[in-house]
């Protein structure tokens, strides 16, 4: 004989539930007035660790090394030996200087000659700029 299959019955919720729901927010209202005082007696504290002196970043000395330039790099920056930081710097004034930005897209620079020498290609993205500028630099 075959059976035929049970329906899933689903159980009545218990009234336990909905008293614990209803009591729930008296709860969260009670902890609601208590937590002014926890946040008096808790700022004090905090008060104390602002006034610690903060400590000084130091630069890393390898951003800072000097670095020669390639003859089509320092057309646009300069002859003398700069440090990597230095001569993003001066291609970003030689960018605002010329206006060179994409005005449709500002993250795009459009090079002009001396920087298509320096990039190779007709726009860039400032973001991919400094790895061009990797090669030209040692």
């Amino acid at each position: 004989m075959a059976t035929a299959p049970k329906a899933p019955v689903k159980k009545a919720a218990p009234e336990k539930t909905v008293a614990a729901k209803k009591a729930a927010p008296a709860k969260t209202a009670a902890a609601k007035k208590a937590s002014p005082a926890k946040e008096a007696a808790t700022a004090k504290p905090a008060a104390s660790k602002v006034a610690a002196p903060a400590k000084k970043r130091t630069p890393n000395p390898a951003f800072m090394k000097a670095l020669t330039l390639s003859p089509e790099l320092s057309a646009v920056v300069g002859d003398k030996p700069l440090p990597r930081t230095e001569i993003v710097s001066k291609l970003w004034v030689y960018i605002k200087a010329n206006n060179l930005q994409d005005q449709a897209n500002k993250r795009m620079i459009n090079a002009d000659k001396k920087l298509l020498a320096v990039f190779g290609k007709p726009q860039v993205s400032m973001f991919e700029m400094a790895g061009l500028i990797g090669k030209h630099v040692k």
